[in-house]
Protein backbone atom coordinates (compact mmCIF):
# COMPACT_ATOMS: atom_id res chain seq x y z
CA UNK A 1 0.00 0.00 0.00
CA UNK A 2 1.30 3.45 -0.90
CA UNK A 3 1.67 5.55 2.23
CA UNK A 4 1.95 9.32 2.43
CA UNK A 5 2.93 11.40 5.41
CA UNK A 6 0.08 13.84 5.93
CA UNK A 7 -2.54 14.27 8.62
CA UNK A 8 -4.71 16.79 6.79
CA UNK A 9 -7.86 15.93 4.89
CA UNK A 10 -8.28 18.34 2.00
CA UNK A 11 -11.87 19.32 1.04
CA UNK A 12 -11.55 18.10 -2.55
CA UNK A 13 -11.18 14.55 -1.23
CA UNK A 14 -14.83 14.56 -0.19
CA UNK A 15 -15.84 15.86 -3.61
CA UNK A 16 -13.97 13.06 -5.38
CA UNK A 17 -15.52 10.43 -3.10
CA UNK A 18 -19.01 11.88 -3.49
CA UNK A 19 -18.72 11.95 -7.29
CA UNK A 20 -17.22 8.43 -7.39
CA UNK A 21 -14.33 9.74 -9.49
CA UNK A 22 -11.97 6.88 -8.62
CA UNK A 23 -14.30 4.02 -9.51
CA UNK A 24 -15.53 5.81 -12.63
CA UNK A 25 -11.97 6.30 -13.86
CA UNK A 26 -11.24 2.62 -13.30
CA UNK A 27 -14.41 1.75 -15.21
CA UNK A 28 -13.21 4.06 -18.02
CA UNK A 29 -16.37 6.14 -17.68
CA UNK A 30 -15.58 9.04 -20.00
CA UNK A 31 -18.76 10.86 -18.93
CA UNK A 32 -16.84 11.92 -15.81
CA UNK A 33 -15.45 14.62 -18.11
CA UNK A 34 -18.78 15.74 -19.57
CA UNK A 35 -18.13 19.31 -18.40
CA UNK A 36 -16.98 19.88 -21.97
CA UNK A 37 -17.97 17.94 -25.08
CA UNK A 38 -14.44 17.80 -26.49
CA UNK A 39 -13.03 16.60 -23.14
CA UNK A 40 -15.64 13.87 -22.92
CA UNK A 41 -14.93 12.74 -26.50
CA UNK A 42 -11.17 12.70 -25.87
CA UNK A 43 -11.57 10.71 -22.64
CA UNK A 44 -13.64 8.13 -24.51
CA UNK A 45 -10.57 7.33 -26.60
CA UNK A 46 -7.77 7.63 -24.00
CA UNK A 47 -8.70 5.90 -20.74
CA UNK A 48 -7.17 2.51 -21.54
CA UNK A 49 -4.40 3.13 -18.98
CA UNK A 50 -6.79 2.83 -16.02
CA UNK A 51 -6.65 -0.98 -15.82
CA UNK A 52 -3.30 -1.80 -17.46
CA UNK A 53 -2.07 -3.52 -14.30
CA UNK A 54 -5.06 -5.82 -13.83
CA UNK A 55 -5.76 -6.30 -17.54
CA UNK A 56 -2.48 -6.01 -19.51
CA UNK A 57 -3.24 -5.97 -23.27
CA UNK A 58 0.10 -7.58 -24.23
CA UNK A 59 1.25 -10.93 -22.77
CA UNK A 60 3.94 -10.14 -20.20
CA UNK A 61 5.37 -13.63 -20.61
CA UNK A 62 6.31 -12.81 -24.20
CA UNK A 63 8.07 -9.62 -23.12
CA UNK A 64 9.97 -11.46 -20.38
CA UNK A 65 10.99 -14.25 -22.76
CA UNK A 66 12.19 -11.75 -25.35
CA UNK A 67 14.30 -9.91 -22.77
CA UNK A 68 15.78 -13.10 -21.37
CA UNK A 69 16.78 -14.28 -24.85
CA UNK A 70 18.33 -10.93 -25.79
CA UNK A 71 20.52 -11.03 -22.69
CA UNK A 72 21.38 -14.71 -23.33
CA UNK A 73 22.39 -13.77 -26.89
CA UNK A 74 25.06 -11.43 -25.52
CA UNK A 75 23.35 -8.03 -25.68
CA UNK A 76 25.32 -5.73 -23.37
CA UNK A 77 23.82 -2.32 -24.22
CA UNK A 78 20.26 -1.20 -24.90
CA UNK A 79 19.75 2.18 -26.55
CA UNK A 80 16.24 3.64 -26.41
CA UNK A 81 15.39 6.20 -29.09
CA UNK A 82 12.17 8.13 -28.55
CA UNK A 83 10.61 11.27 -27.18
CA UNK A 84 8.18 12.37 -24.49
CA UNK A 85 5.94 9.66 -23.05
CA UNK A 86 7.82 6.97 -24.95
CA UNK A 87 11.00 7.59 -22.97
CA UNK A 88 10.17 9.20 -19.61
CA UNK A 89 8.85 6.11 -17.80
CA UNK A 90 11.56 3.81 -19.22
CA UNK A 91 14.20 6.34 -18.18
CA UNK A 92 12.74 6.47 -14.68
CA UNK A 93 12.56 2.68 -14.29
CA UNK A 94 15.99 1.88 -15.70
CA UNK A 95 17.88 4.69 -13.99
CA UNK A 96 16.23 3.95 -10.66
CA UNK A 97 17.14 0.28 -11.00
CA UNK A 98 20.73 0.99 -12.05
CA UNK A 99 21.91 1.16 -8.44
CA UNK A 100 20.43 -2.31 -7.86
CA UNK A 101 22.36 -3.50 -10.93
CA UNK A 102 20.77 -3.46 -14.37
CA UNK A 103 21.27 -6.56 -16.49
CA UNK A 104 22.47 -4.37 -19.37
CA UNK A 105 23.85 -0.88 -19.83
CA UNK A 106 20.66 1.06 -20.62
CA UNK A 107 20.92 4.41 -22.43
CA UNK A 108 18.20 6.83 -23.50
CA UNK A 109 18.59 9.12 -26.48
CA UNK A 110 15.77 11.68 -26.48
CA UNK A 111 17.98 14.59 -27.53
CA UNK A 112 18.68 15.79 -31.07
CA UNK A 113 21.99 17.33 -30.01
CA UNK A 114 24.87 16.01 -32.16
CA UNK A 115 27.15 16.28 -29.13
CA UNK A 116 24.75 14.15 -27.11
CA UNK A 117 24.48 11.54 -29.88
CA UNK A 118 28.27 11.27 -30.10
CA UNK A 119 28.58 11.02 -26.30
CA UNK A 120 26.00 8.23 -26.09
CA UNK A 121 27.59 6.21 -28.89
CA UNK A 122 31.22 6.76 -27.83
CA UNK A 123 32.71 3.51 -26.59
CA UNK A 124 29.55 1.51 -27.32
CA UNK A 125 30.06 -1.87 -28.99
CA UNK A 126 27.28 -1.71 -31.56
CA UNK A 127 27.62 -5.42 -32.34
CA UNK A 128 26.32 -6.08 -28.81
CA UNK A 129 23.75 -3.25 -28.79
CA UNK A 130 19.99 -3.48 -29.09
CA UNK A 131 18.17 -0.34 -30.24
CA UNK A 132 14.60 0.20 -29.04
CA UNK A 133 12.81 2.63 -31.35
CA UNK A 134 9.80 3.86 -29.42
CA UNK A 135 6.94 6.03 -30.69
CA UNK A 136 3.18 5.68 -30.33
CA UNK A 137 2.43 7.43 -33.59
CA UNK A 138 5.50 6.09 -35.32
CA UNK A 139 6.06 9.46 -36.95
CA UNK A 140 7.70 11.63 -34.26
CA UNK A 141 10.32 13.74 -36.05
CA UNK A 142 12.86 13.54 -33.21
CA UNK A 143 12.70 9.74 -33.23
CA UNK A 144 13.01 9.52 -37.00
CA UNK A 145 15.91 11.99 -37.10
CA UNK A 146 17.93 10.38 -34.31
CA UNK A 147 17.30 6.92 -35.75
CA UNK A 148 18.61 8.16 -39.11
CA UNK A 149 21.80 9.38 -37.42
CA UNK A 150 22.29 6.22 -35.34
CA UNK A 151 21.77 3.91 -38.32
CA UNK A 152 24.65 5.67 -40.06
CA UNK A 153 26.91 4.57 -37.20
CA UNK A 154 25.65 0.98 -37.44
CA UNK A 155 26.19 0.85 -41.19
CA UNK A 156 29.80 1.92 -40.70
CA UNK A 157 30.62 -1.05 -38.48
CA UNK A 158 28.57 -3.94 -39.90
CA UNK A 159 26.98 -5.12 -43.15
CA UNK A 160 23.70 -3.39 -43.91
CA UNK A 161 21.79 -6.69 -43.86
CA UNK A 162 22.83 -7.29 -40.23
CA UNK A 163 21.49 -4.01 -38.85
CA UNK A 164 17.82 -5.08 -38.67
CA UNK A 165 18.61 -7.77 -36.10
CA UNK A 166 19.67 -5.01 -33.69
CA UNK A 167 16.41 -3.04 -34.00
CA UNK A 168 13.17 -3.36 -32.01
CA UNK A 169 10.06 -1.25 -32.57
CA UNK A 170 7.60 -0.25 -29.84
CA UNK A 171 4.60 1.49 -31.35
CA UNK A 172 0.85 1.43 -31.80
CA UNK A 173 -0.66 -1.11 -34.21
CA UNK A 174 -0.64 -0.01 -37.84
CA UNK A 175 1.82 2.87 -37.39
CA UNK A 176 4.48 3.63 -39.99
CA UNK A 177 7.11 2.49 -37.50
CA UNK A 178 5.40 -0.87 -36.96
CA UNK A 179 5.06 -1.31 -40.71
CA UNK A 180 8.72 -0.43 -41.27
CA UNK A 181 9.83 -2.94 -38.63
CA UNK A 182 7.80 -5.66 -40.35
CA UNK A 183 8.95 -4.75 -43.87
CA UNK A 184 12.63 -4.58 -42.92
CA UNK A 185 12.62 -7.65 -40.69
CA UNK A 186 13.55 -6.02 -37.39
CA UNK A 187 14.31 -8.27 -34.44
CA UNK A 188 10.89 -7.61 -32.88
CA UNK A 189 7.91 -5.26 -32.83
CA UNK A 190 5.82 -4.72 -29.69
CA UNK A 191 2.50 -3.02 -30.25
CA UNK A 192 0.80 -0.91 -27.60
CA UNK A 193 -2.79 -0.19 -26.68
CA UNK A 194 -4.07 2.74 -28.81
CA UNK A 195 -6.33 4.00 -25.99
CA UNK A 196 -3.30 4.66 -23.76
CA UNK A 197 -1.68 8.07 -24.24
CA UNK A 198 2.10 8.37 -24.17
CA UNK A 199 2.46 9.98 -20.75
CA UNK A 200 0.09 7.37 -19.26
CA UNK A 201 1.98 4.44 -20.82
CA UNK A 202 4.37 3.46 -17.99
CA UNK A 203 2.67 0.07 -17.52
CA UNK A 204 2.21 -0.64 -21.23
CA UNK A 205 4.77 -2.20 -23.58
CA UNK A 206 6.51 1.20 -23.69
CA UNK A 207 7.57 0.78 -20.06
CA UNK A 208 7.53 -3.00 -19.66
CA UNK A 209 9.93 -3.91 -22.47
CA UNK A 210 12.74 -1.67 -21.10
CA UNK A 211 11.98 -2.87 -17.55
CA UNK A 212 12.37 -6.51 -18.55
CA UNK A 213 15.61 -5.83 -20.44
CA UNK A 214 17.31 -4.38 -17.36
CA UNK A 215 16.33 -7.45 -15.36
CA UNK A 216 13.19 -6.33 -13.51
CA UNK A 217 10.76 -9.18 -12.88
CA UNK A 218 7.57 -8.11 -14.65
CA UNK A 219 5.34 -10.32 -12.51
CA UNK A 220 6.53 -8.60 -9.33
CA UNK A 221 6.40 -5.18 -11.02
CA UNK A 222 2.79 -5.64 -12.12
CA UNK A 223 1.76 -7.10 -8.75
CA UNK A 224 2.75 -3.78 -7.16
CA UNK A 225 0.77 -1.97 -9.84
CA UNK A 226 -2.31 -4.19 -9.27
CA UNK A 227 -2.33 -3.42 -5.55
CA UNK A 228 -2.08 0.29 -6.29
CA UNK A 229 -4.79 0.08 -8.95
CA UNK A 230 -7.14 -1.55 -6.46
CA UNK A 231 -6.42 1.09 -3.82
CA UNK A 232 -6.61 4.01 -6.25
CA UNK A 233 -9.97 2.92 -7.69
CA UNK A 234 -11.77 2.91 -4.33
CA UNK A 235 -14.13 5.78 -3.51
CA UNK A 236 -12.64 6.48 -0.09
CA UNK A 237 -10.86 9.43 1.48
CA UNK A 238 -7.81 7.27 2.24
CA UNK A 239 -7.40 6.33 -1.43
CA UNK A 240 -3.77 7.44 -2.08
CA UNK A 241 -4.65 8.98 -5.44
CA UNK A 242 -7.47 10.98 -3.86
CA UNK A 243 -5.10 12.15 -1.11
CA UNK A 244 -2.59 13.33 -3.73
CA UNK A 245 -5.18 14.89 -6.06
CA UNK A 246 -6.88 16.82 -3.26
CA UNK A 247 -3.50 18.01 -1.95
CA UNK A 248 -2.58 19.39 -5.37
CA UNK A 249 -6.01 20.83 -6.18
CA UNK A 250 -6.83 22.51 -2.89
CA UNK A 251 -3.39 24.09 -2.70
CA UNK A 252 -3.90 25.21 -6.30
CA UNK A 253 -7.15 26.90 -5.26
CA UNK A 254 -5.26 28.62 -2.44
CA UNK A 255 -2.83 30.18 -4.94
CA UNK A 256 -0.16 27.50 -4.61
CA UNK A 257 -0.22 26.61 -8.30
CA UNK A 258 3.32 25.17 -8.25
CA UNK A 259 4.80 22.25 -6.35
CA UNK A 260 8.48 21.73 -5.61
CA UNK A 261 9.79 18.18 -5.86
CA UNK A 262 12.52 17.14 -3.41
CA UNK A 263 14.28 13.80 -3.49
CA UNK A 264 17.80 12.37 -3.21
CA UNK A 265 19.72 12.05 -6.47
CA UNK A 266 18.37 8.57 -7.18
CA UNK A 267 14.77 9.77 -7.29
CA UNK A 268 15.21 12.83 -9.49
CA UNK A 269 14.42 10.90 -12.64
CA UNK A 270 10.98 10.14 -11.15
CA UNK A 271 10.49 13.90 -10.92
CA UNK A 272 10.98 14.21 -14.68
CA UNK A 273 8.23 11.65 -15.31
CA UNK A 274 5.91 13.43 -12.87
CA UNK A 275 6.76 16.77 -14.50
CA UNK A 276 5.57 15.60 -17.90
CA UNK A 277 2.46 13.86 -16.60
CA UNK A 278 1.22 16.82 -14.55
CA UNK A 279 2.30 19.72 -16.76
CA UNK A 280 1.14 18.25 -20.06
CA UNK A 281 -2.12 16.89 -18.64
CA UNK A 282 -3.27 19.95 -16.70
CA UNK A 283 -1.64 22.93 -18.44
CA UNK A 284 -4.32 24.16 -20.81
CA UNK A 285 -7.31 26.52 -21.11
CA UNK A 286 -5.35 29.14 -19.17
CA UNK A 287 -5.03 26.83 -16.16
CA UNK A 288 -2.24 24.62 -14.88
CA UNK A 289 -0.08 23.30 -12.06
CA UNK A 290 3.68 23.71 -12.47
CA UNK A 291 6.00 20.96 -11.22
CA UNK A 292 9.31 22.54 -10.12
CA UNK A 293 11.97 19.80 -10.20
CA UNK A 294 15.48 19.78 -8.68
CA UNK A 295 15.56 22.98 -6.65
CA UNK A 296 17.57 24.24 -3.69
CA UNK A 297 15.66 23.96 -0.41
CA UNK A 298 17.28 27.18 0.82
CA UNK A 299 15.05 29.03 -1.65
CA UNK A 300 12.05 27.95 0.44
CA UNK A 301 13.40 28.97 3.83
CA UNK A 302 10.73 31.66 3.58
CA UNK A 303 7.25 30.86 2.31
CA UNK A 304 6.73 32.38 -1.18
CA UNK A 305 2.96 31.65 -0.85
CA UNK A 306 2.68 30.20 -4.37
CA UNK A 307 4.20 26.76 -3.81
CA UNK A 308 3.65 23.48 -1.97
CA UNK A 309 6.16 20.67 -1.57
CA UNK A 310 6.24 16.96 -2.41
CA UNK A 311 9.16 14.90 -1.12
CA UNK A 312 10.31 11.40 -2.01
CA UNK A 313 12.75 9.49 0.17
CA UNK A 314 14.67 6.71 -1.59
CA UNK A 315 16.72 3.74 -0.54
CA UNK A 316 20.43 4.52 -0.41
CA UNK A 317 23.32 2.75 1.24
CA UNK A 318 25.22 5.99 1.83
CA UNK A 319 24.70 7.52 5.25
CA UNK A 320 26.03 10.87 4.07
CA UNK A 321 23.52 11.06 1.22
CA UNK A 322 20.61 10.24 3.54
CA UNK A 323 21.75 12.82 6.06
CA UNK A 324 22.28 15.44 3.36
CA UNK A 325 18.70 14.97 2.15
CA UNK A 326 17.28 15.16 5.66
CA UNK A 327 19.23 18.33 6.38
CA UNK A 328 18.07 19.95 3.14
CA UNK A 329 14.44 19.38 4.11
CA UNK A 330 15.06 20.97 7.50
CA UNK A 331 15.42 24.35 5.75
CA UNK A 332 11.89 24.23 4.31
CA UNK A 333 9.54 26.73 5.91
CA UNK A 334 7.02 24.92 8.11
CA UNK A 335 4.10 26.91 6.72
CA UNK A 336 4.55 25.42 3.23
CA UNK A 337 2.15 22.47 2.77
CA UNK A 338 4.03 19.22 2.34
CA UNK A 339 3.25 15.66 1.22
CA UNK A 340 5.91 12.97 1.64
CA UNK A 341 6.45 9.53 0.10
CA UNK A 342 9.09 6.82 0.06
CA UNK A 343 10.21 4.42 -2.70
CA UNK A 344 12.54 1.55 -1.82
CA UNK A 345 13.06 -0.08 -5.21
CA UNK A 346 12.26 0.11 -8.91
CA UNK A 347 9.53 -2.51 -8.31
CA UNK A 348 7.72 -0.05 -6.05
CA UNK A 349 7.75 2.60 -8.78
CA UNK A 350 4.90 0.71 -10.46
CA UNK A 351 2.49 1.61 -7.68
CA UNK A 352 3.52 5.25 -7.74
CA UNK A 353 3.00 5.41 -11.50
CA UNK A 354 -0.59 4.25 -10.94
CA UNK A 355 -1.18 6.69 -8.08
CA UNK A 356 0.08 9.71 -10.04
CA UNK A 357 -1.89 8.76 -13.16
CA UNK A 358 -5.14 8.41 -11.21
CA UNK A 359 -4.45 11.59 -9.23
CA UNK A 360 -3.71 13.58 -12.39
CA UNK A 361 -6.90 12.36 -14.04
CA UNK A 362 -8.79 13.40 -10.89
CA UNK A 363 -7.17 16.85 -10.91
CA UNK A 364 -8.31 17.27 -14.50
CA UNK A 365 -11.86 16.52 -13.37
CA UNK A 366 -11.64 19.01 -10.50
CA UNK A 367 -10.03 21.73 -12.64
CA UNK A 368 -12.42 21.09 -15.54
CA UNK A 369 -9.64 20.51 -18.07
CA UNK A 370 -9.19 17.42 -20.24
CA UNK A 371 -6.15 15.56 -18.90
CA UNK A 372 -5.66 13.43 -22.01
CA UNK A 373 -5.00 15.87 -24.88
CA UNK A 374 -2.04 18.13 -25.69
CA UNK A 375 -3.15 20.73 -28.27
CA UNK A 376 -0.16 23.03 -27.90
CA UNK A 377 2.34 20.21 -28.35
CA UNK A 378 0.77 19.58 -31.74
CA UNK A 379 0.87 23.27 -32.67
CA UNK A 380 4.62 23.47 -32.06
CA UNK A 381 5.23 20.32 -34.12
CA UNK A 382 3.36 21.88 -37.04
CA UNK A 383 5.27 25.16 -36.71
CA UNK A 384 8.62 23.32 -36.72
CA UNK A 385 7.74 21.40 -39.87
CA UNK A 386 6.75 24.65 -41.55
CA UNK A 387 10.09 26.26 -40.66
CA UNK A 388 11.98 23.24 -41.98
CA UNK A 389 10.05 23.53 -45.23
CA UNK A 390 10.14 27.31 -45.69
CA UNK A 391 13.38 28.24 -43.93
CA UNK A 392 14.40 29.96 -40.70
CA UNK A 393 12.75 33.31 -39.91
CA UNK A 394 15.06 36.31 -39.74
CA UNK A 395 16.17 37.24 -36.20
CA UNK A 396 15.33 40.65 -34.76
CA UNK A 397 19.04 41.43 -34.61
CA UNK A 398 22.50 39.88 -34.59
CA UNK A 399 25.32 40.89 -32.29
CA UNK A 400 28.89 39.83 -31.59
CA UNK A 401 28.61 37.55 -28.59
CA UNK A 402 29.32 38.86 -25.11
CA UNK A 403 32.92 39.20 -24.02
CA UNK A 404 36.21 40.79 -25.02
CA UNK A 405 37.04 37.87 -27.32
CA UNK A 406 34.99 37.77 -30.51
CA UNK A 407 33.23 34.38 -30.28
CA UNK A 408 30.99 34.87 -33.29
CA UNK A 409 27.55 36.29 -33.95
CA UNK A 410 24.55 35.57 -31.72
CA UNK A 411 21.02 35.82 -33.10
CA UNK A 412 18.18 37.25 -31.01
CA UNK A 413 14.43 37.06 -31.58
CA UNK A 414 12.02 38.53 -29.04
CA UNK A 415 8.34 38.84 -28.26
CA UNK A 416 6.95 42.34 -28.97
CA UNK A 417 6.33 42.88 -25.24
CA UNK A 418 10.05 42.60 -24.40
CA UNK A 419 11.71 44.37 -27.33
CA UNK A 420 15.32 45.63 -27.26
CA UNK A 421 18.09 46.23 -29.77
CA UNK A 422 21.05 44.61 -27.99
CA UNK A 423 21.59 41.45 -25.96
CA UNK A 424 22.15 42.99 -22.53
CA UNK A 425 19.10 45.25 -22.82
CA UNK A 426 17.10 42.27 -24.04
CA UNK A 427 18.06 40.33 -20.91
CA UNK A 428 17.22 43.31 -18.73
CA UNK A 429 13.81 43.80 -20.33
CA UNK A 430 12.97 40.09 -20.14
CA UNK A 431 14.01 39.56 -16.52
CA UNK A 432 12.59 42.88 -15.35
CA UNK A 433 9.17 41.60 -16.38
CA UNK A 434 9.32 38.84 -13.74
CA UNK A 435 7.01 39.54 -10.80
CA UNK A 436 5.86 37.61 -7.71
CA UNK A 437 3.79 34.56 -8.62
CA UNK A 438 5.51 34.18 -12.01
CA UNK A 439 7.87 31.40 -12.94
CA UNK A 440 10.92 31.34 -15.20
CA UNK A 441 11.88 28.58 -17.62
CA UNK A 442 15.26 28.25 -19.31
CA UNK A 443 14.47 26.13 -22.36
CA UNK A 444 17.84 24.92 -23.61
CA UNK A 445 18.30 23.15 -26.93
CA UNK A 446 21.85 22.34 -25.91
CA UNK A 447 23.81 19.25 -24.89
CA UNK A 448 23.99 18.82 -21.13
CA UNK A 449 27.13 16.70 -21.51
CA UNK A 450 30.65 18.09 -21.46
CA UNK A 451 32.61 20.27 -19.13
CA UNK A 452 30.84 23.33 -17.79
CA UNK A 453 27.64 23.19 -19.85
CA UNK A 454 25.12 21.98 -17.30
CA UNK A 455 26.81 23.93 -14.50
CA UNK A 456 26.52 27.20 -16.42
CA UNK A 457 22.84 26.60 -17.16
CA UNK A 458 22.18 25.78 -13.50
CA UNK A 459 23.85 29.06 -12.55
CA UNK A 460 21.25 30.90 -14.62
CA UNK A 461 18.34 28.85 -13.28
CA UNK A 462 19.32 29.23 -9.64
CA UNK A 463 20.31 32.86 -10.15
CA UNK A 464 16.80 33.76 -11.29
CA UNK A 465 15.23 31.87 -8.37
CA UNK A 466 17.53 33.54 -5.86
CA UNK A 467 17.56 37.10 -7.20
CA UNK A 468 13.94 37.35 -8.36
CA UNK A 469 12.28 35.03 -5.84
CA UNK A 470 10.27 32.95 -8.30
CA UNK A 471 10.08 29.29 -9.26
CA UNK A 472 12.77 28.63 -11.87
CA UNK A 473 12.99 25.62 -14.19
CA UNK A 474 15.73 24.25 -16.43
CA UNK A 475 14.20 22.38 -19.36
CA UNK A 476 15.96 20.28 -21.98
CA UNK A 477 14.91 20.77 -25.59
CA UNK A 478 13.28 19.11 -27.37
CA UNK A 479 12.18 16.94 -24.39
CA UNK A 480 10.26 19.78 -22.72
CA UNK A 481 8.18 20.37 -25.86
CA UNK A 482 6.39 17.13 -24.98
CA UNK A 483 5.89 17.99 -21.30
CA UNK A 484 6.08 21.46 -19.76
CA UNK A 485 5.87 22.96 -23.26
CA UNK A 486 2.12 22.34 -23.15
CA UNK A 487 1.79 24.21 -19.85
CA UNK A 488 4.01 27.07 -21.03
CA UNK A 489 1.74 27.77 -23.99
CA UNK A 490 -1.65 26.51 -22.80
CA UNK A 491 -1.47 27.35 -19.10
CA UNK A 492 -1.78 30.70 -17.32
CA UNK A 493 0.27 33.61 -18.66
CA UNK A 494 2.63 33.73 -15.68
CA UNK A 495 5.73 32.30 -17.31
CA UNK A 496 8.85 34.06 -18.58
CA UNK A 497 10.92 32.10 -21.09
CA UNK A 498 14.47 32.22 -22.39
CA UNK A 499 15.06 29.77 -25.22
CA UNK A 500 18.67 28.98 -26.10
CA UNK A 501 20.01 27.09 -29.08
CA UNK A 502 23.42 27.11 -30.74
CA UNK A 503 25.16 26.59 -34.03
CA UNK A 504 26.89 23.21 -34.04
CA UNK A 505 30.66 22.92 -34.27
CA UNK A 506 30.28 19.45 -35.79
CA UNK A 507 26.77 18.74 -36.97
CA UNK A 508 25.37 15.35 -37.99
CA UNK A 509 23.76 15.34 -41.45
CA UNK A 510 20.47 13.52 -42.05
CA UNK A 511 19.21 11.81 -45.17
CA UNK A 512 15.62 10.58 -45.02
CA UNK A 513 13.87 13.18 -42.85
CA UNK A 514 12.67 16.77 -43.19
CA UNK A 515 15.70 18.37 -41.48
CA UNK A 516 19.05 18.46 -43.24
CA UNK A 517 20.90 17.90 -39.95
CA UNK A 518 20.27 17.37 -36.25
CA UNK A 519 21.47 20.89 -35.52
CA UNK A 520 19.04 22.35 -38.05
CA UNK A 521 16.19 20.44 -36.40
CA UNK A 522 17.03 21.77 -32.93
CA UNK A 523 17.24 25.36 -34.14
CA UNK A 524 13.94 25.02 -36.04
CA UNK A 525 12.22 23.57 -32.98
CA UNK A 526 13.43 26.44 -30.78
CA UNK A 527 12.25 28.98 -33.35
CA UNK A 528 8.91 27.21 -33.72
CA UNK A 529 8.35 27.11 -29.97
CA UNK A 530 9.13 30.81 -29.71
CA UNK A 531 6.62 31.59 -32.46
CA UNK A 532 3.81 29.82 -30.59
CA UNK A 533 4.81 31.43 -27.28
CA UNK A 534 4.66 34.85 -28.96
CA UNK A 535 1.31 33.95 -30.49
CA UNK A 536 0.06 33.17 -26.96
CA UNK A 537 1.25 36.57 -25.70
CA UNK A 538 4.09 35.20 -23.57
CA UNK A 539 7.18 37.10 -22.39
CA UNK A 540 9.96 35.28 -24.23
CA UNK A 541 13.10 35.50 -26.30
CA UNK A 542 15.25 33.10 -28.32
CA UNK A 543 19.02 33.44 -28.26
CA UNK A 544 20.96 31.36 -30.78
CA UNK A 545 24.58 31.20 -29.64
CA UNK A 546 27.47 30.98 -32.11
CA UNK A 547 28.46 27.61 -30.57
CA UNK A 548 27.63 25.36 -27.63
CA UNK A 549 31.06 25.26 -26.00
CA UNK A 550 31.10 25.26 -22.21
CA UNK A 551 33.01 28.52 -22.13
CA UNK A 552 30.38 30.21 -24.33
CA UNK A 553 27.54 29.07 -22.06
CA UNK A 554 29.52 30.24 -19.02
CA UNK A 555 29.91 33.66 -20.66
CA UNK A 556 26.14 33.71 -21.11
CA UNK A 557 25.67 32.82 -17.45
CA UNK A 558 28.00 35.62 -16.34
CA UNK A 559 26.12 38.16 -18.48
CA UNK A 560 22.73 37.11 -17.12
CA UNK A 561 23.97 37.17 -13.51
CA UNK A 562 25.21 40.73 -14.11
CA UNK A 563 21.70 41.71 -15.23
CA UNK A 564 20.04 39.88 -12.33
CA UNK A 565 22.28 41.62 -9.80
CA UNK A 566 21.35 44.97 -11.33
CA UNK A 567 17.62 44.21 -11.13
CA UNK A 568 17.94 42.98 -7.55
CA UNK A 569 19.79 46.16 -6.51
CA UNK A 570 17.18 48.37 -8.19
CA UNK A 571 14.30 46.53 -6.50
CA UNK A 572 15.97 46.70 -3.09
CA UNK A 573 16.53 50.44 -3.54
CA UNK A 574 12.92 50.95 -4.59
CA UNK A 575 11.66 48.96 -1.60
CA UNK A 576 13.85 50.94 0.78
CA UNK A 577 12.63 54.23 -0.69
CA UNK A 578 9.01 53.13 -0.37
CA UNK A 579 9.60 52.15 3.26
CA UNK A 580 11.20 55.50 4.04
CA UNK A 581 8.31 57.38 2.42
CA UNK A 582 5.82 55.30 4.39
CA UNK A 583 7.48 56.41 7.63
Amino acid sequence: MIASETEKLYPAAKTLVRDKAASRIHAKDHTLYDFEESACDCAAHFMGWADLASNPPFPCEEIQAFADKAIADGIKTVLLIGQGGSTQAPMTITKYNKIDRNAVDFKVLDSVSPARVRTILAGTDLSKTLVLVSSKSGGTIEMRSVLDAVLSYFEECMPAEDVASHLVAISDPGSNLAKRAQDEGWRACFTGEPTVGGRFSALSVFGLVPAALVGINLHDFLEQAKKAEQACSEDAVDNPAIVLASFLYDNYLAGRDKFCFFTPKRGRVLGLWIEQLVAESLGKNGLGILPNIEIDSLLLAEDPKDRCVITYSTKTDLWDERKNFDLSLAYLNDSIPRLSYRVESAIELAGHFVMWEYATAMCGYLMKVCPFDQPDVASTKAAALKILEEGEPEPDFEEAFIGTVHMGQAEVTMAPCVKADNIMDAFYTLFSSVKPGDYFALNAFLPFDGEGRREALETIRHGVADKLGVASCLEIGPRYLHSTGQLQKGGPNNGVFLLISADELKDIPLHDVEAESLGALAKAQAAADLSILIERGRRCMHLCLPDNAGVTIRALGDAIMHVLNRIEAEREAAAQKAAEEAE
